[in-house]
């Protein structure tokens, strides 16, 4: 026998007998512990959710899964580094994730019972959904044509699957459906919120007057305003989609992943938009149906 397959033997071996002790120890209390343990964490998550945190979350999974690899196969220099890494990490992971800390707890505090009981999940169709985002983008379009032709400058920021509740807290909820008048009347000079970012989820106008984050990429054009650096900076911290229109020129720009896509016209930011929001989510829903598919049969 292998020194690996030996210590997946005593692994499972452990694991069989915490088993079998659990069971025959098993109470009614602990039943009730688990069940509020449970509902800590499912509430924990969905507020993380909210935040671009959940990209911190996933690369503490990574350490973890390193680490337990580095055991298995006893690769000692490995495993060493992950457990200095595990040892004071939690005293990084409080310093990383202090804003997200902070959000958790006031909303624990200012929730109520019936803010925390747990939701049935959205069982509406792909369909909906679908055609909600086509009027959202021709909404976007028809605005972004207006504002282009009379030099208004706008930024609005489409989420994805990265939730922007920290920059949707900067900003006012209006949660509102999309129309080219209301995009223009947000935007409008003077208007209390034209500064700010427009936050666009689930197809609805969500909130604007939000706040982004700058980019730090100083090979960026001069010619480009804050506006176009704050969109270039959200493109780099999540997958949101952002379009700027230039106050001072009129062009239309759209970035993704940390680049600019300058002066494009109205028709590709549509055909752009819709294979980002549409055809994207139609191949998602596909996928899923021959998932369900294979798993009946």
């Amino acid at each position: 026998m292998s020194p690996v397959q030996a210590v997946i033997g005593d692994i499972l071996l452990t694991l069989h007998e915490m088993v079998n002790g659990a069971i025959s120890t098993f109470r009614i209390q602990d039943a009730f512990d688990i069940v509020i343990m449970a509902f800590i964490i499912y509430h924990l998550v969905t507020l993380m959710k909210e935040t671009r945190a959940g990209q911190l979350i996933k690369g503490v999974l990574v350490i973890l899964l390193l680490y337990f690899f580095a055991y298995v196969l006893e690769l000692y220099t490995l495993r060493t580094v992950m457990e200095m890494v595990i040892r004071y990490g939690a005293l990084v992971l409080l310093v990383l994730f202090q804003p997200e800390l902070r959000k958790v707890l006031e909303q624990v505090g200012r929730s109520s019972l019936s803010n925390l009981s747990v939701l049935a999940p959205n069982m509406n169709g792909g369909e909906q959904e679908s055609k909600q985002m086509i009027k959202t983008i021709n909404a976007i379009c028809d605005s972004c044509a207006i504002l282009s032709k009379e030099r208004i400058g706008a930024l609005m920021v489409l989420e994805k699957e990265t939730k922007l509740g920290d920059i949707i807290s900067t900003g006012t909820t209006i949660d509102s459906q999309p129309s080219a008048e209301l995009i223009k009347n947000v935007f409008f000079p003077n208007s209390p919120l034209h500064d700010g970012a427009l936050i666009i989820r689930g197809g609805r106008l969500h909130a604007a007057g939000c706040f982004l984050p700058l980019s730090d990429n100083y090979g960026i054009s001069r010619a480009l305003g804050t506006r176009h650096r704050a969109a270039l900076g959200m493109s780099e911290v999540s997958d949101a989609i952002v379009v700027v229109v230039s106050e001072e020129t009129g062009c239309i720009t759209m970035a993704k992943n940390g680049k600019l896509d300058i002066d494009i016209t109205v028709n590709s930011l549509s055909a752009a938009l819709y294979r980002e929001f549409v055809a994207e989510e139609k191949e998602n829903a596909a996928d899923k149906k021959k998932l369900f598919r294979r798993t009946r049969k």
